[in-house]
């Protein structure tokens, strides 16, 4: 990076960090630390609900979604606005109303502790594990850009995060995303522009999508029931909608960014609003990827995006071989750019024959270039079994540090920081309120004073703190990011979901009941999940549906036996 980028890259960061820790210094209590003392604004509460979503894994792994795969990732959002209108009617109020610190506690008051701690138990765990994959996804740009280790840049991410999270807790969560995603929102759409404008003189933005079109990349809906199509129209809004409703309605890192609002009218203001705004963001961003697609059709791709894999097989026994690797690539990209363009010449003249001849012609050669790279990848697994094989976390990083202008560059590596930035403080934040308000102070009572509580909780979002960064130290070998974070997500969220949904709708379970109900449910999804039953978003689907099943059928049985 230029002189420049490095100045708006430091000088932004700590401007957000500054910027936090002013907001929040008025925390003197557990109520102020946990939950902002309930001030917070519609449009800070939406705000902070799609940083909190929107991390560093959505403007790195995202654009390489969209780059090798197209736009079918977006269907996985279909789901998000009726579980936003579910929240605002069912979720909200019962919170508001019990005017709880977390969303488990309705659970104790409604069932028992132990389905109380096992909920709290079950997000703690996914949500540590989530929140250290954010913390990595930003540490692949810094060690990147300064080719030092990565176990470095991982630490520097997550001292940043959990200075201004320890010191001001939820309040300065909050001023820092509305900031954050203000900031994001501008760089974004600065850097489509740009990258329109890099994209071939003779080329309209209209002829790019043509293209992408014709080679299978603006796939934006897919109507075919599949339960293995990871990502079609079905799975989006039904397997969607019950991610998207237990990840709001369940998960502590978003329940608490709701929660800090003025009133329940603002709570679910900030909801509409992320219903309304999330869609068309994550259109905008993987048609970013699509767009950065299309650029390569013109001007020659690296044989594989990661940068540090490649030098280590360059520096290895098998140098000559990657060489010969590299160089049919390239001719199979040379031949690959004269077809787009005479693809594109038979688009502006609407020359049905030539273009299914110039797409059948496209696919015979992308289907020669991923041989190639998949060669590639083997001399690199021979040279180190532990190679990262999968380079789409790359494709957009690649691409802006070495085709945008300086400035811009600095202002969008910001950006991922950001996004890591906010998701991370979000759930350092949960974390500590989960751990503090359900295991904590229940253990040592409620009779210890406010300050008692609040050195507690700095004390516990430190520790999570710690244990996200050694999570992130292991997030290598995890794939696409994004992915990873949802698949994560769907293991548990379908469990935690359907013991809030036996909560709010089947009054004639008990605790017991949904207890076992959960356990059994949880290592079910586990299995379907080990052994691929189904494409990970139903998982989220049977989770919910079968937790409920089954307490029914165990409450049923219990009945009979105390009958008896």
């Amino acid at each position: 990076m230029s002189q420049i980028d490095w100045v708006i890259l430091v000088s932004t960061l700590l401007f957000i960090i500054l910027f936090g820790m002013w907001k929040s210094r008025n925390a003197k209590n557990i109520h102020g630390y946990l939950l902002a003392d309930k001030q917070m604004p519609w449009y800070h509460v939406g705000l902070s609900v799609m940083a909190t979503q929107a991390s560093a894994i959505t403007f790195l792994s995202a654009p390489g979604q969209g780059f090798s795969d197209g736009m079918r990732f977006v269907q996985f959002y279909f789901g998000l606005p009726l579980a936003m209108i579910v929240l605002c009617v069912t979720f909200i109020p019962i919170f508001q109303k019990l005017n709880v610190y977390t969303a488990y506690e309705y659970l104790e008051k409604r069932f028992d502790q132990r389905t109380r701690y096992l909920t709290a138990f079950l997000f703690l765990l996914q949500r540590g594990l989530s929140t250290g994959i954010t913390i990595y996804a930003p540490a692949i740009v810094l060690s990147t850009i300064l080719h030092v280790d990565l176990f470095y840049t991982i630490l520097l991410n997550g001292v940043l995060v959990i200075i201004y999270t320890v010191y001001g807790g939820a309040k300065a969560v909050s001023y820092t995303q509305m900031l954050q995603m203000s900031i994001i929102f501008g760089g974004l759409v600065f850097a489509f522009f740009v990258i329109v404008d890099l994209l071939p003189a003779d080329l309209s933005f209209n002829q790019a999508l043509h293209i992408a079109g014709k080679m299978d990349r603006l796939n934006v809906i897919d109507t075919k029931f599949d339960l293995d199509n990871k990502y079609n129209i079905w799975s989006g809004i039904i397997g969607g909608f019950f991610l998207q409703l237990s990840y709001f309605g369940t998960d502590q890192s978003q329940v608490g960014r709701y929660l800090t609002g003025k009133s329940i009218n603002q709570s679910r203001m900030g909801l509409i609003m992320n219903a309304i705004i999330k869609i068309p963001m994550q259109f905008f961003i993987l048609l970013i990827g699509v767009l950065v697609f299309v650029f390569y059709q013109f001007t020659a791709p690296p044989i594989f995006f990661n940068e540090y894999e490649v030098k280590q097989i360059q520096k290895s026994e098998y140098s000559e071989a990657f060489a010969n690797e590299q160089a049919a690539f390239n001719a199979s990209n040379a031949l690959k750019k004269a077809k787009v363009i005479e693809l594109s010449q038979a688009i502006k003249t609407d020359n049905t024959q030539a273009i299914v001849a110039k797409q059948a012609e496209l696919k015979q050669l992308e289907a020669q270039n991923q041989a190639i790279k998949e060669n590639a990848k083997a001399l690199m697994l021979k040279n180190n079994p532990k190679a990262d094989t999968n380079d789409t976390n790359f494709v957009f990083l690649i691409f802006v540090t070495k085709y945008l202008p300086h400035g811009l560059v600095g202002l969008l590596i910001a950006i991922i920081f950001l996004a890591s930035m906010g998701s991370t403080a979000s759930g350092l934040n949960s974390l500590s309120s989960t751990f503090v308000v359900d295991f904590y102070k229940k253990k040592v009572g409620s009779n210890k004073t406010d300050q008692h509580y609040l050195n507690a909780s700095r004390a516990a979002t430190f520790f999570w703190g710690v244990f996200c960064v050694l999570v992130a130290l292991y997030a290598r070998k995890l794939g696409n990011l994004i992915e990873a974070v949802n698949i994560l997500g769907s293991l548990f969220y379908g469990t935690i979901l359907g013991v809030f949904l036996v909560a709010f709708y089947l009054k004639q379970v008990q605790g017991k009941a949904v207890f076992l109900a959960a356990i059994l449910t949880e290592l079910f999804v586990i299995f379907a999940w080990q052994f691929e039953l189904s494409s990970f978003l139903w998982l989220n689907l049977i989770g919910a549906l079968l937790v409920m099943l089954l307490a029914y059928l165990i409450q049923i049985w219990i009945d009979k036996k105390s009958v008896y």
